[in-house]
């Protein structure tokens, strides 16, 4: 009787689950961006600013996914799934699990059930709590604390992309920074120049790349990026 018992309950999660799921493939993440991202903020780590129009969707589905009452992982997952597809479509203050203070700075959201379809909800759904995740929070805060941590003159030259034809120690399409630091060493002027006027012909390594003007570097910057190449790199 036992078994039995517990086979039918799988039998029925698994039920569910197939219930949950869109009926055909869906780009989730281009949902999420072209039918929420006007109110939510779908970076991770999350960011807040005065004026936001809603909570970041990093937030949005931790606090649905703790709410949610289940008996199981398996369980929480599909119920948090079923809770979004129904409130984004149908939304008001009774279902919200928003405290008071939010709903009162929030409001409650929009319906979108004439902006988006039940399939596409799913889809939705099923990404929100896929994508925005302790796992992938727990890697993009390292990755932030690194990329914190790095000289100032590296993040400028990651910022442009630098990196797309330099490397420090090799040389890829163009030379490598210590090259550049070597060759720049006592003339960081003329550095600063090829790198906002581009340049042509200057390294027989290259063999005829050109180098494109980067003139939406301002000259701040590029005196940060020509000291972090001589000083740091050297």
């Amino acid at each position: 009787m036992f078994f039995k018992s517990l086979i039918i309950s799988i039998l029925l999660i698994f039920t569910a689950c197939s219930e949950n799921k869109p009926t055909k493939k869906y780009d989730a993440k281009k949902l999420l961006e072209t039918k929420c991202a006007s109110c939510h903020n779908l970076e991770i780590p999350p960011y807040t600013f005065a004026e936001e129009l809603a909570p970041p969707m990093m937030a949005v589905s931790f606090h649905i996914y703790d709410f949610t009452e289940a008996t199981d992982d398996a369980q929480r997952l599909y119920k948090a799934q079923e809770f979004v597809v129904d409130y984004i479509r149908f939304p008001s203050a009774e279902k919200s699990f928003c405290d008071k203070e939010s709903l009162e700075s929030y409001g409650v959201m929009p319906s979108l059930k004439d902006k988006i379809t039940v399939d596409e909800a799913k889809a939705v759904a099923k990404y929100m709590f896929k994508h925005f995740n302790q796992e992938n929070l727990l890697k993009a805060q390292k990755a932030k604390r690194e990329y914190d941590a790095l000289p100032d003159g590296k993040k400028i030259a990651l910022k442009h992309k630098c990196m797309g034809c330099h490397r420090v120690d090799k040389k890829i399409i163009g030379p490598s920074f210590i090259d550049i630091a070597s060759k720049y060493a006592n003339s960081k002027d003329e550095m600063i120049k090829s790198i906002k006027n581009g340049s042509k012909a200057k390294w027989k390594s290259s063999n005829g790349a050109i180098m494109p003007p980067f003139k939406q570097i301002n000259d701040e910057d590029l005196k940060i990026l020509s000291e972090w190449i001589i000083k740091t790199v050297l």
